[in-house]
């Protein structure tokens, strides 16, 4: 059901909601309130999405220390079938990696045709190419540790695109219908880039339980804020719901943000989702 825009910023300055960005955002919290405003005033989708889960997707970024605006790239407010998911943003996941100070190095970028020769099957070293066009082929990403260690991790195009339509119903459902609505059909590239850095982090990066905000951030990426856990909309075929249960107390911290808003029935809409 769709609010209007009155409802829920009433909802969001309200005390208990105010008092919870704050505790997160300390001086902060006005500004990312009114960017979690503007957002919602300029996405007619969003604005039909549970507002407890719209808090919950908030939430995340605040406690992540995240900006939400989208033109920057770091993390989204999107909706999905009547729900808001956070999804991380590649250069939020670089943020919260350097963060840990661990890293001395870390980037991911697209690869044009002839820039990569070929990958050892032994070390998975990139063997440099020369570039011969500007189409582009795939995706990388590299991470090089303040101890010396170093690793990259190369994705073709048809590699990360079938990645997409098996993780994301809402992009498998716009390739069938020829529909431009999901996240990843509107910024296919910066999409490759977190799937290929996200994927080199999970593999080769020193994640620890004192590093909880990369770990969350990981985890939280496309979920929708559940008391459960953390549910991922997006990637339910069949109707089959997919949650996961909050494994730090931080996480669990989100599903507080539920509680803060009244109950709202979801709308169904396969196709909406947005970015």
């Amino acid at each position: 059901m769709k609010q209007d825009d009155a409802t829920f910023q009433k909802l969001i300055n309200s005390p208990q909601v105010k008092r919870r960005f704050e505790e997160l955002l300390d001086q902060s919290a006005p500004s990312f309130v009114s960017s979690v405003l503007a957002i919602y005033r300029n996405n007619a989708r969003l604005q039909e999405c549970a507002p407890g889960s719209i808090l919950g997707a908030a939430g995340i970024a605040a406690a992540l220390k995240l900006p939400v605006n989208p033109s920057l790239g770091f993390a989204y407010i999107v909706p999905y079938k009547g729900v808001a998911q956070f999804v991380l943003g590649y250069k939020g996941l670089i943020q919260l990696a350097m963060r840990t100070n661990q890293y001395l190095t870390l980037n991911a970028g697209t690869v044009c045709e002839g820039q990569i020769q070929e990958i050892d099957f032994v070390t998975g070293e990139v063997i440099r190419g020369e570039k011969i066009s500007d189409t582009v082929v795939g995706y990388i990403a590299y991470m090089e540790l303040l101890n010396g260690f170093k690793k990259a991790l190369y994705m073709t195009c048809e590699e990360i695109d079938e990645h997409a339509k098996k993780y994301s119903q809402s992009y498998a459902y716009d390739i069938k219908s020829g529909k431009k609505s999901s996240v990843w059909s509107l910024n296919f590239g910066a999409m490759a880039k977190k799937t290929v850095l996200k994927r080199l982090l999970n593999t080769y990066a020193v994640i620890s339980i004192d590093q909880r905000d990369l770990t969350t951030a990981i985890q939280a990426d496309q979920a929708v804020i559940t008391e459960e856990g953390f549910r991922y909309v997006d990637n339910e075929p069949d109707g089959e719901e997919k949650t996961v249960p909050f494994d730090t107390e931080q996480a669990a911290e989100f599903a507080e943000f539920n509680n803060l808003a009244p109950d709202d029935e979801p709308k169904e809409d396969a196709t909406t989702n947005d970015e």
